[in-house]
């Protein structure tokens, strides 16, 4: 069974609803990427399936506890994504609410259905998926990993136990590559660029296209730096027209200039972004206040994606905006 670094507190948790028999059957764990939601959403699995715990802990060796590691386990389900948007459709909530009561096959008499990644899930996905939520078979568990509880409905959060992932150190993250065996001069660039979050350093280290993305945010950064309107609409029209893409890169610039209106405070401050040198200069050269504003539009760029409004046309304005307010 794969090490989960940090998160204590956490674990213990859900530990401690597996031995006293109060286990919640509706999870929602909330990280950002590559904080370990979707390993704690299989840590909870396995308490909940393990054939020997000890101390609603899973053995990790058993049976159970093996193919679940796999994502071979029968009863563990991973409902699919389909669409131009990529997110759970309603097809798919009503499939998952037919199999819901097809009873399990297995020793542990569970069974767990884990929606990955869950971001701007549709309204009636979420709408069909209630009553069910509300009112769950004895066996069946469902596991939601997402960024925020805000993405899901009032509804569906009060029928959740929630539960928030923790950042670990650089110290535990780098630790944790190491024990990978990674090599340590690529393990420093990981942990500066994204600190304590071990997927993300992981990704950077064995994703080629995930440092390409984060040299073009360093790219973009300069650019906002240098006043150079030019260079900021050519980075970000390299972006092309994949939101996964976008979304990633403005995400990472936005956490830069949250870091510049951090340093602004307090030039020792602790930064979250994939650069210290740049959030410095940025904080040289805009308030804290223009990194409000710079954010704002961030933001609202993000959210005229997700409605499907043409990229280019989105990042263009944004350009604009943002030269305007670096001034």
């Amino acid at each position: 069974m794969k090490k989960i670094y940090g998160n204590k507190q956490l674990l213990d948790t859900l530990a401690g609803m597996a031995s006293s028999g109060r286990t919640a059957h509706s999870l929602l764990i909330c990280g950002e990427k590559g904080s370990g939601r979707k390993l704690i959403a299989r840590y909870y699995t396995q308490s909940l399936m393990c054939e020997s715990p000890v101390g609603g802990k899973p053995c990790g060796v058993c049976n159970a506890c093996v193919n679940i590691e796999k994502g071979i386990h029968p009863d563990v389900i991973f409902p699919e994504k389909t669409g131009k948007l990529n997110n759970f459709s309603v097809k798919e909530a009503r499939d998952v609410i037919a199999d819901a009561y097809v009873k399990p096959n297995n020793s542990s008499g569970c069974k767990v259905y884990i929606f990955e990644d869950c971001h701007n899930v549709d309204i009636r996905t979420q709408n069909a998926l209630l009553k069910l939520i509300e009112e769950p078979p004895d066996y069946a568990y469902f596991i939601f990993t997402c960024g925020s509880k805000s993405e899901f409905l009032p509804t569906i959060i009060s029928r959740c136990v929630c539960f928030n992932t923790s950042p670990c150190t650089e110290e535990e993250t780098a630790q944790a590559l190491a024990e990978s065996g990674y090599d340590p001069d690529d393990i420093r660039r990981a942990v500066e660029c994204f600190h304590g979050c071990i997927g993300m350093c992981e990704q950077y280290i064995t994703d080629e296209e995930l440092r390409k993305r984060v040299d073009l945010t360093k790219a973009l950064a300069d650019s906002i730096i240098k006043k150079d309107e030019y260079a900021l609409s050519v980075g970000l029209f390299s972006l092309g027209r994949e939101r996964d893409d976008v979304r990633e890169v403005l995400s990472m610039l936005d956490k830069l200039v949250r870091d510049s209106a951090v340093l602004g405070k307090d030039v020792n401050g602790q930064i979250i972004g994939c650069t210290r040198g740049r959030a410095e200069r940025l904080s040289e050269l805009i308030t804290p206040t223009q990194s409000v504003r710079i954010h704002s539009c961030i933001e609202k760029a993000w959210s005229a994606v997700e409605s499907n409004v043409s990229i280019p046309l989105v990042l263009t304005a944004l350009c604009a905006e943002i030269m305007d307010i670096a001034g």
